[in-house]
């Protein structure tokens, strides 16, 4: 099984499908790519059907979607426990990663993930919307979890893995939440295989100046 992604400093969707599959020690191939390298395009046109990371290329399948390659890694390796086991629950959760998956857009745009750096930025009404709503969340889910193994809906799963690049983003940017959803934060940012990535990431050296948003503090 091999994986392609990108600059572990910049590319937030190559991190949700590295980490469920490191998470689970599922035995893979790593392909990092660079962003902005003609080598980037080149390699990806022999293939996917677009040139985007993350793509799972799996014997005979081959997955370019982020939330598809975790969802084909939970079918096919885990035996579906990437999501939680009651219904009501794995629905929910399944709503919240498909939220992450389609939305926060004025979020990502004014905050791409760096981790890096440490910025400041003028946040649009947009943009703290967004917080706001991903704070309800991290707060609401951490409530009703905490005393069961502090994740989302109790144990790591795929919609933990959506949101981890949003915690990465938070740090970066100085962003302030309640005390449930900071708990949650800090919960994701303990995370020893989301350590493994930030070691990475802190080693690269090039510059995706498209996502060196804000000033440096």
């Amino acid at each position: 099984m091999d994986l392609y992604i990108a600059n572990k400093n910049y590319s937030s969707w190559s991190l949700r499908a590295w980490l469920v599959i490191k998470k689970f020690n599922i035995s893979f191939t790593e392909h990092n790519l660079r962003l902005e390298t003609p080598s980037f395009s080149d390699t990806l046109a022999t293939i996917a059907p677009i040139a985007k990371v993350p793509v799972l290329v799996d014997g005979s399948t081959t997955i370019w979607d982020s939330l598809a390659i975790c969802e084909y890694i939970n079918e096919t390796y885990l035996f579906n426990k990437g999501w939680p086991s009651d219904p009501q629950q794995r629905a929910k959760a399944r709503a919240l990663a498909a939220e992450m998956h389609a939305g926060f857009n004025s979020l990502r745009n004014q905050l791409p993930m760096n981790i890096r750096a440490k910025r400041k930025v003028e946040l649009t009404a947009q943009s703290q919307n967004d917080i706001a709503r991903i704070e309800q969340i991290f707060s609401e889910q951490h409530t009703l979890f905490q005393h069961q193994g502090g994740w989302l809906f109790g144990d790591w799963g795929i919609v933990d893995a959506m949101f981890a690049p949003i915690a990465l983003r938070f740090k970066t940017y100085g962003i302030s939440l309640n005390a449930p959803a900071t708990a949650y934060m800090h919960k994701v940012l303990s995370c020893s295989v989301l350590a493994e990535w930030i070691d990475l990431a802190l080693q690269e050296t090039e510059i995706v100046q498209m996502d060196e948003a804000g000033e440096e503090i």
